[in-house]
């Protein structure tokens, strides 16, 4: 009987210590700083690679968030827009990624900051921004003279693991 106390209180003596040192381990370890992205002034991006699995987006002048997203294998530039409920893009945008639509597609009312507008309702096959890649997401088209730039919304931010923002940057875990 002494033999197995002595064996269970060993055991609760390592469950104890381990964490500690792996805390104090981790708590050593020097955060890697993240290379910022050179900009150009024709198209910019303030998208990083920080390695692993998370992408690091870092706010612009006027602390938005945007990157060059690969959309149905064609890249362009979108803003993240925790606000919208899906992935927002123009009708010029879907025709670049290849998405087919007739007038009679738009038929769903959207609110933007400009007021109500007709979008028709579309599912990308695919969305990624370096080591994130999503399949079939929502979106919605705009006519080109209701939206200029595309929104990346919910639809893809909620199927990521996580995202959250940090010292002007936003990091987004796949």
């Amino acid at each position: 009987m002494q033999r197995i106390l002595l064996f269970v209180a060993v055991i609760a003596g390592i469950a104890v210590a381990v964490p500690r040192l792996m805390d104090s381990h981790l708590d050593a370890v020097p955060e890697q700083p993240v290379e910022p992205v050179a900009t150009t002034n024709q198209t910019r991006s303030n998208a990083g690679y920080s390695g692993g699995r998370d992408v690091v987006l870092k706010a612009d002048q006027n602390g938005h968030f945007s990157g060059t997203f690969k959309i149905n294998g064609r890249k362009l530039e979108g803003m993240i827009d925790t606000g919208a409920t899906t992935i927002a893009i123009n009708r010029s945008t879907a025709r670049r990624v290849g998405i087919s639509l007739t007038s009679g597609m738009f038929k769903h009312k959207v609110g933007t900051a400009n007021g109500t507008v007709l979008a028709a309702r579309v599912t990308l096959k695919s969305v990624g921004l370096q080591s994130i890649r999503v399949r079939d997401v929502d979106a919605y088209v705009l006519e080109d003279e209701s939206l200029s730039e595309t929104l990346i919304g919910m639809s893809f931010l909620s199927r990521l693991k996580s995202y959250r923002a940090i010292d002007g940057q936003l990091v987004l875990e796949r």
